[in-house]
Protein backbone atom coordinates (compact mmCIF):
# COMPACT_ATOMS: atom_id res chain seq x y z
CA UNK A 1 0.00 0.00 0.00
CA UNK A 2 2.47 3.26 -1.00
CA UNK A 3 1.37 6.36 -0.24
CA UNK A 4 4.57 7.94 -2.06
CA UNK A 5 6.13 10.75 -1.09
CA UNK A 6 3.88 13.46 0.23
CA UNK A 7 3.29 15.91 -3.25
CA UNK A 8 5.00 18.88 -3.34
CA UNK A 9 3.32 21.87 -3.68
CA UNK A 10 4.58 26.01 -4.11
CA UNK A 11 3.11 29.27 -2.87
CA UNK A 12 0.08 29.99 -5.06
CA UNK A 13 0.13 32.74 -7.75
CA UNK A 14 -2.85 33.59 -6.08
CA UNK A 15 -1.07 34.03 -2.98
CA UNK A 16 1.86 36.44 -4.42
CA UNK A 17 -0.63 38.73 -5.94
CA UNK A 18 -2.35 39.62 -2.73
CA UNK A 19 1.56 40.18 -1.14
CA UNK A 20 2.33 42.27 -3.92
CA UNK A 21 -1.19 44.17 -3.69
CA UNK A 22 -1.05 44.75 -0.12
CA UNK A 23 2.83 45.67 -0.16
CA UNK A 24 2.77 49.79 -0.40
CA UNK A 25 3.83 51.20 -3.66
CA UNK A 26 5.71 54.34 -4.55
CA UNK A 27 2.17 56.19 -5.20
CA UNK A 28 0.95 55.95 -2.11
CA UNK A 29 4.18 56.95 -0.59
CA UNK A 30 4.10 60.15 -2.41
CA UNK A 31 0.57 61.00 -1.24
CA UNK A 32 1.43 59.85 2.17
CA UNK A 33 3.98 62.88 4.25
CA UNK A 34 5.01 60.05 6.57
CA UNK A 35 6.54 57.60 4.60
CA UNK A 36 10.30 58.65 2.10
CA UNK A 37 9.82 57.71 -1.28
CA UNK A 38 13.47 56.71 -0.58
CA UNK A 39 12.37 54.20 2.06
CA UNK A 40 9.79 52.28 0.09
CA UNK A 41 11.56 49.43 -1.54
CA UNK A 42 9.55 46.65 -3.25
CA UNK A 43 10.24 42.93 -2.04
CA UNK A 44 11.25 40.40 -4.69
CA UNK A 45 8.67 37.51 -3.94
CA UNK A 46 11.12 35.21 -5.44
CA UNK A 47 13.54 36.42 -2.10
CA UNK A 48 11.17 36.11 0.35
CA UNK A 49 11.38 33.44 2.89
CA UNK A 50 8.31 32.08 5.23
CA UNK A 51 8.90 30.21 8.87
CA UNK A 52 8.09 26.20 7.57
CA UNK A 53 3.89 25.47 8.38
CA UNK A 54 3.80 23.53 11.74
CA UNK A 55 0.68 21.05 11.94
CA UNK A 56 -0.04 19.01 14.64
CA UNK A 57 -3.33 17.28 13.34
CA UNK A 58 -5.86 15.90 15.67
CA UNK A 59 -5.01 12.08 17.52
CA UNK A 60 -7.70 9.32 16.33
CA UNK A 61 -8.80 6.75 18.95
CA UNK A 62 -8.17 3.37 17.76
CA UNK A 63 -10.09 0.20 19.40
CA UNK A 64 -9.38 -3.17 18.82
CA UNK A 65 -12.72 -5.60 19.23
CA UNK A 66 -13.25 -8.44 20.87
CA UNK A 67 -12.98 -10.29 17.21
CA UNK A 68 -9.75 -9.08 16.68
CA UNK A 69 -11.14 -6.05 14.31
CA UNK A 70 -9.28 -2.67 14.72
CA UNK A 71 -10.99 0.39 14.76
CA UNK A 72 -9.67 4.28 14.14
CA UNK A 73 -12.55 7.08 15.22
CA UNK A 74 -12.44 10.89 14.47
CA UNK A 75 -15.34 12.57 15.15
CA UNK A 76 -15.74 15.51 12.82
CA UNK A 77 -19.61 17.44 13.25
CA UNK A 78 -19.32 19.75 10.88
CA UNK A 79 -21.50 18.25 8.47
CA UNK A 80 -24.03 15.45 9.36
CA UNK A 81 -22.44 13.01 7.59
CA UNK A 82 -20.64 9.80 8.41
CA UNK A 83 -17.79 7.96 6.25
CA UNK A 84 -16.61 4.41 6.95
CA UNK A 85 -13.59 2.47 5.48
CA UNK A 86 -12.26 -0.67 5.43
CA UNK A 87 -8.74 -2.31 4.56
CA UNK A 88 -9.04 -5.36 4.26
CA UNK A 89 -5.85 -8.11 4.28
CA UNK A 90 -6.72 -9.75 1.35
CA UNK A 91 -5.97 -8.84 -2.69
CA UNK A 92 -5.10 -10.38 -6.12
CA UNK A 93 -1.56 -11.57 -4.76
CA UNK A 94 -3.68 -14.61 -3.75
CA UNK A 95 -4.80 -15.01 -7.78
CA UNK A 96 -4.54 -18.17 -8.75
CA UNK A 97 -1.97 -18.18 -12.21
CA UNK A 98 -5.01 -19.78 -14.06
CA UNK A 99 -7.49 -17.61 -12.97
CA UNK A 100 -6.22 -13.76 -12.49
CA UNK A 101 -8.67 -11.13 -11.79
CA UNK A 102 -10.81 -13.80 -8.88
CA UNK A 103 -9.91 -11.10 -6.48
CA UNK A 104 -11.11 -7.97 -8.85
CA UNK A 105 -14.36 -9.76 -9.36
CA UNK A 106 -14.82 -10.56 -6.12
CA UNK A 107 -14.54 -7.06 -4.77
CA UNK A 108 -16.96 -5.85 -7.77
CA UNK A 109 -19.51 -8.39 -7.28
CA UNK A 110 -19.61 -8.51 -3.37
CA UNK A 111 -21.27 -4.52 -4.17
CA UNK A 112 -23.47 -5.46 -7.25
CA UNK A 113 -24.38 -8.76 -6.34
CA UNK A 114 -26.73 -8.77 -3.14
CA UNK A 115 -26.09 -9.74 0.40
CA UNK A 116 -27.92 -13.14 1.99
CA UNK A 117 -30.68 -10.44 3.30
CA UNK A 118 -31.12 -8.72 0.41
CA UNK A 119 -31.22 -9.26 -3.01
CA UNK A 120 -29.13 -7.07 -5.49
CA UNK A 121 -31.48 -5.16 -6.68
CA UNK A 122 -33.17 -4.29 -3.40
CA UNK A 123 -29.70 -3.51 -2.40
CA UNK A 124 -29.30 -1.03 -5.08
CA UNK A 125 -32.74 0.49 -4.62
CA UNK A 126 -32.22 0.93 -0.54
CA UNK A 127 -28.83 2.86 -1.27
CA UNK A 128 -30.40 5.30 -3.46
CA UNK A 129 -33.35 6.07 -1.42
CA UNK A 130 -30.90 6.14 1.31
CA UNK A 131 -28.46 8.38 -0.71
CA UNK A 132 -25.60 6.39 0.85
CA UNK A 133 -22.78 5.82 -1.07
CA UNK A 134 -20.80 2.05 -0.86
CA UNK A 135 -17.94 1.38 -3.03
CA UNK A 136 -15.42 -2.24 -2.76
CA UNK A 137 -12.60 -2.83 -5.03
CA UNK A 138 -9.70 -5.15 -4.41
CA UNK A 139 -6.37 -3.98 -5.45
CA UNK A 140 -2.85 -5.94 -5.56
CA UNK A 141 -1.99 -5.63 -1.81
CA UNK A 142 -5.13 -5.08 -0.18
CA UNK A 143 -8.70 -4.80 0.21
CA UNK A 144 -10.93 -1.57 -0.04
CA UNK A 145 -14.43 -0.61 1.13
CA UNK A 146 -16.30 2.51 1.83
CA UNK A 147 -19.64 4.05 3.36
CA UNK A 148 -20.81 7.26 2.62
CA UNK A 149 -24.57 7.95 4.74
CA UNK A 150 -26.07 11.14 6.25
CA UNK A 151 -25.95 11.15 9.99
CA UNK A 152 -29.90 9.75 10.22
CA UNK A 153 -29.22 7.18 8.18
CA UNK A 154 -26.53 5.73 9.93
CA UNK A 155 -28.00 2.45 11.21
CA UNK A 156 -29.49 1.07 8.05
CA UNK A 157 -26.49 2.36 6.08
CA UNK A 158 -24.24 0.21 8.69
CA UNK A 159 -26.21 -2.64 8.31
CA UNK A 160 -26.20 -3.45 4.69
CA UNK A 161 -22.89 -1.84 4.94
CA UNK A 162 -21.73 -4.79 7.20
CA UNK A 163 -24.09 -7.55 4.98
CA UNK A 164 -21.69 -6.63 2.15
CA UNK A 165 -18.70 -7.34 3.82
CA UNK A 166 -19.37 -10.33 5.75
CA UNK A 167 -21.95 -12.62 3.69
CA UNK A 168 -22.41 -11.18 0.23
CA UNK A 169 -24.44 -13.13 -1.94
CA UNK A 170 -22.82 -12.96 -5.17
CA UNK A 171 -26.00 -13.18 -7.31
CA UNK A 172 -25.48 -15.62 -10.70
CA UNK A 173 -26.49 -13.09 -13.07
CA UNK A 174 -24.47 -10.38 -11.54
CA UNK A 175 -21.25 -12.13 -11.67
CA UNK A 176 -21.81 -13.54 -15.27
CA UNK A 177 -22.68 -9.80 -15.75
CA UNK A 178 -19.77 -8.57 -14.35
CA UNK A 179 -17.36 -11.55 -16.38
CA UNK A 180 -18.96 -10.09 -19.37
CA UNK A 181 -17.63 -6.56 -18.79
CA UNK A 182 -13.91 -7.94 -17.68
CA UNK A 183 -14.06 -9.61 -20.72
CA UNK A 184 -15.00 -6.34 -22.74
CA UNK A 185 -12.37 -4.51 -20.81
CA UNK A 186 -10.01 -7.10 -21.88
CA UNK A 187 -10.99 -6.41 -25.71
CA UNK A 188 -10.83 -2.76 -25.38
CA UNK A 189 -6.99 -2.82 -23.49
CA UNK A 190 -5.29 -1.42 -26.57
CA UNK A 191 -6.85 1.61 -27.42
CA UNK A 192 -4.80 4.09 -25.47
CA UNK A 193 -1.25 3.72 -26.22
CA UNK A 194 -0.91 5.16 -22.27
CA UNK A 195 -2.22 2.39 -20.90
CA UNK A 196 -0.13 0.21 -23.25
CA UNK A 197 3.15 1.60 -22.00
CA UNK A 198 2.10 1.61 -18.46
CA UNK A 199 0.89 -2.08 -18.60
CA UNK A 200 3.68 -3.39 -19.97
CA UNK A 201 6.85 -1.42 -18.38
CA UNK A 202 6.03 -2.79 -15.17
CA UNK A 203 5.95 -6.05 -16.94
CA UNK A 204 9.63 -5.20 -17.93
CA UNK A 205 10.38 -4.10 -14.21
CA UNK A 206 8.37 -6.79 -12.52
CA UNK A 207 8.56 -9.97 -15.17
CA UNK A 208 4.69 -10.63 -16.68
CA UNK A 209 4.29 -13.56 -14.00
CA UNK A 210 4.79 -11.26 -10.77
CA UNK A 211 1.91 -10.02 -8.74
CA UNK A 212 2.35 -6.42 -9.79
CA UNK A 213 2.35 -6.95 -13.52
CA UNK A 214 0.23 -9.75 -14.46
CA UNK A 215 -2.95 -9.35 -16.56
CA UNK A 216 -6.35 -11.26 -16.90
CA UNK A 217 -7.09 -12.52 -19.95
CA UNK A 218 -10.25 -13.59 -22.02
CA UNK A 219 -9.73 -17.60 -20.93
CA UNK A 220 -8.58 -16.56 -16.85
CA UNK A 221 -11.83 -14.07 -16.68
CA UNK A 222 -13.90 -17.15 -18.27
CA UNK A 223 -12.48 -19.53 -16.00
CA UNK A 224 -13.86 -17.67 -13.11
CA UNK A 225 -16.86 -19.76 -11.43
CA UNK A 226 -19.34 -18.41 -8.66
CA UNK A 227 -18.41 -21.01 -6.33
CA UNK A 228 -15.11 -18.99 -7.01
CA UNK A 229 -16.20 -15.81 -5.52
CA UNK A 230 -17.65 -17.64 -2.65
CA UNK A 231 -14.70 -19.79 -1.48
CA UNK A 232 -12.14 -16.23 -2.11
CA UNK A 233 -14.55 -14.30 0.03
CA UNK A 234 -14.75 -17.05 2.79
CA UNK A 235 -11.22 -17.95 2.64
CA UNK A 236 -9.66 -14.18 2.83
CA UNK A 237 -12.62 -11.75 4.85
CA UNK A 238 -12.16 -12.07 8.49
CA UNK A 239 -12.81 -9.61 11.22
CA UNK A 240 -9.32 -9.44 12.17
CA UNK A 241 -7.83 -8.84 8.97
CA UNK A 242 -10.04 -5.51 8.75
CA UNK A 243 -9.02 -1.75 10.04
CA UNK A 244 -12.51 0.44 10.22
CA UNK A 245 -11.79 3.88 9.79
CA UNK A 246 -14.99 5.77 11.26
CA UNK A 247 -15.29 9.49 11.07
CA UNK A 248 -17.88 12.38 10.30
CA UNK A 249 -20.82 13.49 12.87
CA UNK A 250 -20.74 10.63 15.65
CA UNK A 251 -20.38 10.09 19.06
CA UNK A 252 -17.64 7.34 19.40
CA UNK A 253 -19.11 5.48 22.21
CA UNK A 254 -22.41 5.15 20.56
CA UNK A 255 -20.66 4.19 17.28
CA UNK A 256 -18.30 1.66 19.17
CA UNK A 257 -21.91 0.04 20.41
CA UNK A 258 -23.06 0.35 16.81
CA UNK A 259 -20.33 -1.43 15.64
CA UNK A 260 -20.09 -4.45 18.11
CA UNK A 261 -23.60 -5.14 17.08
CA UNK A 262 -23.17 -5.61 13.10
CA UNK A 263 -20.14 -6.70 13.60
CA UNK A 264 -19.44 -8.74 16.79
CA UNK A 265 -20.74 -11.88 15.52
CA UNK A 266 -18.47 -11.95 12.87
CA UNK A 267 -16.22 -14.91 14.38
CA UNK A 268 -12.26 -14.59 13.89
CA UNK A 269 -10.64 -16.44 11.14
CA UNK A 270 -6.96 -17.61 9.82
CA UNK A 271 -5.71 -13.86 7.53
CA UNK A 272 -3.75 -14.90 4.48
CA UNK A 273 -0.14 -13.48 5.09
CA UNK A 274 0.97 -11.19 2.77
CA UNK A 275 3.36 -12.90 0.30
CA UNK A 276 4.99 -10.70 -2.61
CA UNK A 277 7.27 -12.54 -4.20
CA UNK A 278 10.52 -11.17 -5.62
CA UNK A 279 12.13 -10.15 -9.03
CA UNK A 280 12.56 -13.45 -10.75
CA UNK A 281 16.40 -13.22 -11.28
CA UNK A 282 15.74 -13.69 -15.34
CA UNK A 283 14.36 -10.11 -14.79
CA UNK A 284 17.13 -8.61 -12.51
CA UNK A 285 20.07 -10.80 -12.12
CA UNK A 286 21.25 -9.15 -8.65
CA UNK A 287 21.10 -5.64 -7.16
CA UNK A 288 24.43 -4.61 -9.74
CA UNK A 289 23.71 -7.15 -12.56
CA UNK A 290 19.96 -6.10 -13.63
CA UNK A 291 19.67 -6.01 -17.15
CA UNK A 292 19.44 -3.41 -19.47
CA UNK A 293 16.32 -3.39 -21.79
CA UNK A 294 15.41 -1.45 -24.94
CA UNK A 295 11.83 -2.53 -26.81
CA UNK A 296 9.51 -1.13 -28.80
CA UNK A 297 5.50 -1.62 -29.53
CA UNK A 298 3.94 -0.83 -32.63
CA UNK A 299 1.01 1.05 -32.60
CA UNK A 300 -0.91 3.38 -35.19
CA UNK A 301 0.42 6.61 -33.99
CA UNK A 302 2.28 9.85 -35.17
CA UNK A 303 4.13 10.62 -31.56
CA UNK A 304 5.99 8.50 -28.95
CA UNK A 305 5.13 7.16 -25.77
CA UNK A 306 7.73 6.75 -23.41
CA UNK A 307 8.69 4.98 -20.24
CA UNK A 308 12.24 4.42 -18.96
CA UNK A 309 13.30 3.45 -15.15
CA UNK A 310 14.45 0.86 -12.81
CA UNK A 311 13.63 -1.04 -9.94
CA UNK A 312 14.40 1.04 -6.98
CA UNK A 313 14.21 1.17 -3.15
CA UNK A 314 11.28 -0.34 -0.13
CA UNK A 315 9.99 2.50 1.88
CA UNK A 316 11.88 1.81 5.27
CA UNK A 317 14.90 2.39 3.35
CA UNK A 318 16.91 5.22 4.80
CA UNK A 319 17.43 6.74 1.67
CA UNK A 320 13.80 6.49 1.08
CA UNK A 321 13.48 10.72 1.84
CA UNK A 322 16.80 11.67 -0.41
CA UNK A 323 15.94 9.92 -3.32
CA UNK A 324 12.34 11.17 -2.91
CA UNK A 325 13.90 14.90 -2.91
CA UNK A 326 16.20 13.89 -5.71
CA UNK A 327 13.20 12.94 -7.82
CA UNK A 328 11.34 16.41 -7.04
CA UNK A 329 13.99 18.06 -8.42
CA UNK A 330 14.55 16.00 -11.17
CA UNK A 331 11.08 15.20 -13.17
CA UNK A 332 8.64 15.15 -10.05
CA UNK A 333 7.89 18.75 -9.50
CA UNK A 334 6.45 19.80 -12.91
CA UNK A 335 7.14 22.96 -14.26
CA UNK A 336 10.31 23.51 -12.35
CA UNK A 337 11.78 20.33 -12.67
CA UNK A 338 15.38 19.56 -14.31
CA UNK A 339 13.69 17.67 -17.17
CA UNK A 340 10.67 19.91 -17.97
CA UNK A 341 12.81 22.88 -18.51
CA UNK A 342 15.15 21.04 -20.57
CA UNK A 343 13.16 18.85 -22.75
CA UNK A 344 9.65 20.74 -22.82
CA UNK A 345 10.50 24.72 -22.12
CA UNK A 346 14.27 25.14 -23.53
CA UNK A 347 13.88 22.58 -26.69
CA UNK A 348 10.26 21.55 -27.26
CA UNK A 349 10.83 18.13 -27.42
CA UNK A 350 7.81 16.82 -25.05
CA UNK A 351 4.62 17.40 -25.05
CA UNK A 352 4.29 16.27 -21.20
CA UNK A 353 7.47 15.10 -19.19
CA UNK A 354 8.38 14.25 -15.63
CA UNK A 355 9.56 11.56 -13.42
CA UNK A 356 8.26 9.33 -10.58
CA UNK A 357 9.69 7.66 -7.46
CA UNK A 358 7.03 4.68 -6.58
CA UNK A 359 8.39 3.12 -3.36
CA UNK A 360 7.59 -0.58 -2.39
CA UNK A 361 6.31 -1.72 0.88
CA UNK A 362 7.05 -5.48 0.58
CA UNK A 363 8.99 -5.26 -2.48
CA UNK A 364 11.35 -3.00 -4.61
CA UNK A 365 9.67 -0.36 -5.95
CA UNK A 366 10.59 1.75 -9.56
CA UNK A 367 12.08 4.91 -10.80
CA UNK A 368 11.06 6.01 -14.03
CA UNK A 369 10.64 9.15 -16.19
CA UNK A 370 7.82 9.02 -18.71
CA UNK A 371 7.42 11.63 -21.65
CA UNK A 372 5.45 12.09 -24.65
CA UNK A 373 7.04 13.14 -27.77
CA UNK A 374 7.24 13.67 -31.23
CA UNK A 375 8.71 10.53 -33.68
CA UNK A 376 11.93 12.41 -34.61
CA UNK A 377 12.37 13.68 -31.01
CA UNK A 378 12.23 10.71 -29.56
CA UNK A 379 15.88 9.46 -29.73
CA UNK A 380 17.07 13.55 -28.17
CA UNK A 381 13.90 13.13 -25.68
CA UNK A 382 15.67 9.75 -24.79
CA UNK A 383 19.19 10.90 -24.47
CA UNK A 384 18.55 13.95 -22.37
CA UNK A 385 16.75 12.06 -19.99
CA UNK A 386 19.68 10.15 -19.76
CA UNK A 387 22.08 13.23 -19.45
CA UNK A 388 19.65 14.59 -16.95
CA UNK A 389 20.36 11.79 -14.58
CA UNK A 390 23.88 11.14 -15.25
CA UNK A 391 24.39 15.02 -14.21
CA UNK A 392 22.80 13.83 -10.67
CA UNK A 393 25.50 11.70 -10.80
CA UNK A 394 28.35 13.56 -11.84
CA UNK A 395 27.93 16.70 -9.96
CA UNK A 396 25.81 18.40 -6.46
CA UNK A 397 22.18 19.89 -7.23
CA UNK A 398 22.50 23.67 -6.65
CA UNK A 399 21.34 25.72 -3.21
CA UNK A 400 18.49 27.00 -5.02
CA UNK A 401 17.22 23.72 -6.08
CA UNK A 402 17.71 22.25 -2.44
CA UNK A 403 16.16 24.79 -1.30
CA UNK A 404 13.10 24.84 -3.10
CA UNK A 405 12.66 21.74 -2.62
CA UNK A 406 13.00 21.15 0.78
CA UNK A 407 10.38 23.93 0.97
CA UNK A 408 7.84 22.75 -1.22
CA UNK A 409 7.80 19.47 0.59
CA UNK A 410 7.98 20.96 4.02
CA UNK A 411 4.95 23.63 3.36
CA UNK A 412 2.98 20.73 1.79
CA UNK A 413 2.97 18.16 4.66
CA UNK A 414 0.12 20.05 6.44
CA UNK A 415 -2.05 18.70 2.78
CA UNK A 416 -1.76 15.19 4.02
CA UNK A 417 -4.04 15.81 6.80
CA UNK A 418 -6.49 18.15 5.47
CA UNK A 419 -9.41 16.09 6.60
CA UNK A 420 -10.30 13.60 9.24
CA UNK A 421 -10.63 11.38 6.48
CA UNK A 422 -7.12 11.60 5.18
CA UNK A 423 -5.79 11.77 8.78
CA UNK A 424 -6.85 8.58 9.47
CA UNK A 425 -6.53 7.22 5.95
CA UNK A 426 -2.84 7.74 6.62
CA UNK A 427 -2.81 5.88 9.78
CA UNK A 428 -4.68 2.53 8.68
CA UNK A 429 -2.05 2.83 5.75
CA UNK A 430 0.96 2.84 8.03
CA UNK A 431 -0.79 -0.17 10.11
CA UNK A 432 -1.70 -1.70 7.51
CA UNK A 433 2.22 -1.72 5.94
CA UNK A 434 3.72 -1.75 9.61
CA UNK A 435 5.13 1.37 9.65
CA UNK A 436 5.20 3.29 12.76
CA UNK A 437 2.42 5.90 13.08
CA UNK A 438 5.02 8.88 12.95
CA UNK A 439 6.14 7.42 10.02
CA UNK A 440 5.70 10.61 7.81
CA UNK A 441 6.64 13.28 10.48
CA UNK A 442 9.84 11.15 10.79
CA UNK A 443 10.15 11.81 6.64
CA UNK A 444 9.40 15.19 6.90
CA UNK A 445 12.24 15.88 10.02
CA UNK A 446 14.91 13.79 7.73
CA UNK A 447 14.43 16.03 4.74
CA UNK A 448 14.71 19.20 6.20
CA UNK A 449 18.51 17.73 7.36
CA UNK A 450 19.27 16.89 3.75
CA UNK A 451 22.41 17.81 2.45
CA UNK A 452 23.63 18.23 -1.26
CA UNK A 453 25.87 15.86 -0.60
CA UNK A 454 23.09 13.59 0.78
CA UNK A 455 21.61 13.81 -2.54
CA UNK A 456 24.97 13.28 -4.58
CA UNK A 457 25.21 10.16 -2.37
CA UNK A 458 21.91 8.99 -2.85
CA UNK A 459 21.44 9.57 -7.20
CA UNK A 460 25.01 7.70 -7.31
CA UNK A 461 23.96 4.58 -5.32
CA UNK A 462 20.42 4.67 -6.81
CA UNK A 463 20.43 6.29 -10.02
CA UNK A 464 21.69 4.00 -12.46
CA UNK A 465 21.70 4.60 -16.34
CA UNK A 466 23.24 1.81 -17.39
CA UNK A 467 20.62 -0.31 -16.24
CA UNK A 468 17.72 1.37 -17.47
CA UNK A 469 14.47 -0.50 -19.05
CA UNK A 470 13.51 1.62 -21.83
CA UNK A 471 9.77 1.03 -23.74
CA UNK A 472 8.43 3.13 -26.32
CA UNK A 473 4.93 2.62 -27.67
CA UNK A 474 4.55 4.03 -31.63
CA UNK A 475 4.67 4.05 -35.34
CA UNK A 476 6.07 0.32 -35.42
CA UNK A 477 9.29 -0.34 -37.46
CA UNK A 478 10.39 3.18 -37.65
CA UNK A 479 11.28 2.69 -34.43
CA UNK A 480 14.05 0.36 -34.68
CA UNK A 481 16.71 2.93 -35.70
CA UNK A 482 16.02 5.46 -33.85
CA UNK A 483 16.19 3.04 -30.74
CA UNK A 484 19.03 1.54 -31.52
CA UNK A 485 21.44 3.85 -30.30
CA UNK A 486 20.33 2.47 -26.50
CA UNK A 487 20.87 -0.92 -27.34
CA UNK A 488 19.46 -4.41 -28.74
CA UNK A 489 16.00 -3.64 -30.02
CA UNK A 490 13.34 -6.30 -29.99
CA UNK A 491 9.38 -5.93 -30.45
CA UNK A 492 6.91 -6.84 -28.28
CA UNK A 493 3.71 -8.38 -29.75
CA UNK A 494 0.84 -7.62 -27.79
CA UNK A 495 -1.91 -10.79 -28.01
CA UNK A 496 -5.25 -10.15 -30.02
CA UNK A 497 -7.37 -10.31 -26.35
CA UNK A 498 -4.75 -8.15 -24.73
Amino acid sequence: MNRGPIPATRLSALAIGLLLILAPTSQSAAVSPEVHPAENTQTDPRTMRFEPVEFTPPEPERVVLENGMVVYLLEDHELPLVTITATIQTGAWLDPPEKIALAGLTGHVMRTGGTDRMAATEVDEELERLAALVTVGLGVESGFAMLDVLKKDLDRGLMIFSDILRTPAFDPARVELAKLQAIEGIRRRHDRPQSIARREFTKLLYGSTHPFARESSVKSVSRITREDLLDFHKRTFHPNGVILGVTGDFDSASMLDKLRKVFGGWAKGTVPAIEIPPVAASVSPDETGEKKIVRFIGKGTTQTYLRMGHLSLKEDDPDYPALSLLNDILGGSSFRSRLFQDLRTKHGLAYSVGSALVAGTRARGAWLAAASTNVNSTQEAISRIVENVERLREQAVTDVELQEAKEAFVNSFVFSFTSPSRIVSRLIGLEYDGLPKDFLQQFRDKVVKLTKEDLLRVARKHLHPERLKILVVGPGQALVPILSAFGAVEEIELPPEG
